[in-house]
């Protein structure tokens, strides 16, 4: 192995330190003046940024009212399909004077409230999100399947089907105005 010469390991030692030194003092030259900001360039950074977080906020707004629309429109055919078939397996024990009369009269006017709650339910989750439109055909369904939770409420063997029927149409347009006015 050989040995480290001294002189020459001095040598190169002596040679880094020149080249570190006048590199280092070529980087110290100042120059004067004052650092200004491009005027034009900066007012078109302000007018691209607000343009940017504008384009932002509005995807977010039509993202937050597409989820509207969709987890509620989604979910009503169910939810007021439970309500359709308890009316209607109360008609068929009214219409057949079946000895289960109450029991299928107290089954449709819970779950007609049950379908009036969660529609509303639904409307207040998604808030501002969900569009006025839509938002009224909502509303008049919950108010329609309220008013015939109460007429079938009140509803006896002897009890005109007038009011009852009045109120199963209203619930029928109101439901029909839904699923028209929801997408798909």
């Amino acid at each position: 192995m050989q040995r480290l010469d001294p002189r020459r390991f001095g040598l190169i030692c002596a040679a880094a330190a020149l080249v570190t030194g006048a590199t280092l003092a070529g980087c110290a030259n100042q120059i004067e003046g004052v650092a200004t900001p491009n005027a034009a360039e900066a007012t078109a950074y302000r007018s691209f940024a607000s343009s940017s977080s504008a384009a932002a906020t509005s995807s977010q707004i039509a993202a937050a009212r597409d989820k509207a629309i969709a987890d509620n429109c989604g979910l009503f055919p169910g939810t007021t399909g439970t309500g359709v078939t308890k009316y209607n397996e109360f008609v068929d024990a009214h219409d057949s004077n079946a000895p289960d009369y109450d029991a299928k009269r107290d089954a449709a006017v819970t779950a007609l409230d049950n379908a009036a709650d969660q529609v509303e339910g639904g409307m207040n989750a998604a808030g501002a999100d969900l569009p006025d439109e839509l938002k009224a055909k909502f509303a008049d369904y919950v108010d329609a399947a309220r008013a015939l939770s109460r007429s079938t409420r009140e509803m006896n063997y002897a009890s005109p089907v007038g009011p009852l029927n009045d109120a199963s149409k209203r619930v029928n347009d109101a439901r029909n105005a839904v699923r028209d006015t929801c997408p798909g």
